[in-house]
């Protein structure tokens, strides 16, 4: 794993709440998905970060080296993405979001094309453009610099993808995660799997920044078994893996498999997925922000409306699909 600004901002985050607990709570993650994803930093710096027992976490010596080092270099890059938006928005056309430009940054999900669509067809001289990145860190980094109008991502159980307190995220709908597998699988014809009856297959997940994989790893204990054999790889990439029938996959429910693939639901649905769009809620965005919104909530529903296993499952699961929009 390499080392990025978002695990220096983890690092420093625990440092300042003196509790991988508070530090959680601050950046709206679960705790042991936190504690996952410290562990993976520690792992790529070579040691402990953090002495921890019931007092708190307190710095090592290498922890006090690296937070040392994140107090200068965050502030810094900060400082270069401010300056790079004021020189490159200069140039931009159509000036802030609305009928002239809109700039929409997207992780993998069901939402771009439609919305794309209704706002060319609303806005047919807007200049539209669009950052597609696995990292959904990335995608709010371009927000806060003013780089991005909109950002489509997504979350898993009730996380941010990327909690600042700069950026502004709605939820668009929650979704459950179902798996995708071979219509050869002795489990496909099946109208829902338990998760521990899958404890010796081989996984395949989607690259990302975010908790998912240790949502997944959560949902595996809880279910009695860890997941030895897990490949990332992108999904669509992986039709022949998938369609041999010796993997599985997890995938969002309103996802349309392609031919010789099946969606199956989970029991119990132990993992969701928050489709979200998110916006600076001070910036030119805002003003426009219940017109996107409204635009991605009727594509969300064109999404599901196309996908007829995930409509029927919806009808009878309350608290899935569409969340209403409360104007902030």
């Amino acid at each position: 794993m390499d080392l990025e600004l978002r695990h220096l901002r983890v690092v420093c985050a625990i440092a300042e709440t003196g509790s991988v607990t508070k530090a959680a709570a601050a950046l709206g993650l679960a705790q042991p998905a936190l504690t996952a994803q410290l562990q993976r930093i520690e792992r790529t710096l070579g040691g402990a970060l953090f002495d921890r027992d019931r007092r708190g976490a307190r710095p090592t010596a290498l922890g006090e080296l690296v937070l040392a080092r994140a107090r200068v270099l965050l502030p810094a890059v900060k400082g270069l993405q401010d300056d790079a938006a004021r020189l490159a928005g200069s140039g931009d056309p159509g000036g802030p979001p609305g009928p002239g430009r809109f700039r929409l940054g997207v992780t993998s999900g069901p939402i771009l094309g439609g919305l794309v669509h209704r706002l060319a067809a609303a806005h047919p001289q807007a200049h539209i453009t669009t950052q597609a990145s696995f990292s959904v860190s990335r995608l709010a980094e371009m927000l806060l610099a003013g780089r991005l109008d909109f950002a489509l991502a997504g979350a898993c159980g009730d996380s941010l993808p990327a909690p600042d307190p700069g950026l502004t995220w709605h939820v668009i709908g929650v979704d459950a995660v179902f798996l995708l597998m071979s219509r050869r699988h002795p489990m496909a014809g099946r109208r829902e799997v338990n998760l521990a009856e899958l404890a010796d297959a081989r996984w395949m997940a989607a690259p990302g920044d975010g908790c998912f994989a240790d949502c997944f790893a959560d949902a595996c204990a809880r279910a009695g078994f860890t997941p030895r054999h897990v490949l990332e790889i992108d999904i669509r990439g992986a039709q022949d893996l998938l369609d041999s029938g010796d993997a599985v996959a997890l995938c969002q429910s309103t996802f349309r498999p392609l031919d010789g693939l099946v969606t199956v639901p989970i029991t119990g649905t132990p993992l969701r997925w928050r489709q979200l769009l998110g916006w600076q809620p001070g910036g030119p965005a805002a003003g426009v922000a219940p017109r996107v919104v409204a635009y991605a909530s009727e594509s969300y529903a064109e999404a599901i409306a196309r996908n007829a296993r995930y409509t029927e499952w919806l009808a009878g699961n309350e608290g899935f699909g569409i969340q209403q929009f409360v104007p902030v």
